[in-house]
Protein backbone atom coordinates (compact mmCIF):
# COMPACT_ATOMS: atom_id res chain seq x y z
CA UNK A 1 0.00 0.00 0.00
CA UNK A 2 1.26 3.42 -0.93
CA UNK A 3 1.11 6.18 1.65
CA UNK A 4 -1.92 8.47 1.52
CA UNK A 5 0.31 11.48 0.81
CA UNK A 6 1.86 9.75 -2.22
CA UNK A 7 -1.57 8.84 -3.60
CA UNK A 8 -2.82 12.39 -3.04
CA UNK A 9 0.21 13.80 -4.87
CA UNK A 10 -0.45 11.49 -7.85
CA UNK A 11 -4.06 12.72 -8.07
CA UNK A 12 -3.00 16.35 -8.48
CA UNK A 13 -2.63 17.68 -12.03
CA UNK A 14 1.12 17.90 -12.83
CA UNK A 15 2.81 20.99 -14.23
CA UNK A 16 3.92 18.95 -17.26
CA UNK A 17 1.98 16.00 -18.66
CA UNK A 18 5.14 13.86 -18.82
CA UNK A 19 5.18 13.91 -15.01
CA UNK A 20 1.87 12.08 -14.74
CA UNK A 21 2.06 9.09 -12.39
CA UNK A 22 -0.59 6.45 -12.92
CA UNK A 23 -1.42 4.48 -9.80
CA UNK A 24 -3.67 1.55 -9.01
CA UNK A 25 -6.99 2.72 -7.60
CA UNK A 26 -7.07 -0.14 -5.09
CA UNK A 27 -3.58 -0.23 -3.60
CA UNK A 28 -1.75 2.80 -5.00
CA UNK A 29 1.01 0.80 -6.69
CA UNK A 30 2.64 2.54 -9.66
CA UNK A 31 4.71 -0.29 -11.14
CA UNK A 32 3.00 -2.92 -13.31
CA UNK A 33 0.07 -0.61 -14.09
CA UNK A 34 -2.50 -1.77 -16.67
CA UNK A 35 -4.00 1.31 -18.32
CA UNK A 36 -7.02 -0.51 -19.75
CA UNK A 37 -8.19 -1.46 -16.27
CA UNK A 38 -6.69 1.31 -14.11
CA UNK A 39 -5.03 -1.10 -11.70
CA UNK A 40 -1.77 -2.91 -11.08
CA UNK A 41 -1.08 -6.43 -12.26
CA UNK A 42 -1.44 -7.90 -8.78
CA UNK A 43 -4.89 -6.43 -8.11
CA UNK A 44 -5.92 -7.35 -11.66
CA UNK A 45 -4.99 -10.97 -11.09
CA UNK A 46 -6.78 -11.12 -7.75
CA UNK A 47 -9.98 -9.58 -9.11
CA UNK A 48 -9.90 -11.65 -12.32
CA UNK A 49 -9.52 -14.88 -10.33
CA UNK A 50 -12.57 -13.97 -8.23
CA UNK A 51 -14.55 -13.05 -11.38
CA UNK A 52 -14.99 -9.39 -10.37
CA UNK A 53 -13.89 -8.00 -13.76
CA UNK A 54 -16.59 -8.39 -16.43
CA UNK A 55 -15.41 -10.17 -19.58
CA UNK A 56 -12.20 -11.53 -18.04
CA UNK A 57 -11.77 -15.16 -17.08
CA UNK A 58 -8.76 -17.24 -16.18
CA UNK A 59 -7.43 -19.15 -19.13
CA UNK A 60 -5.98 -22.64 -19.04
CA UNK A 61 -4.72 -24.71 -21.93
Amino acid sequence: MAKASVIARALKRPKYMSRTVRRCFRCGRKAGFLRDFGMCRICFREMASRGEIPGIKKSSW
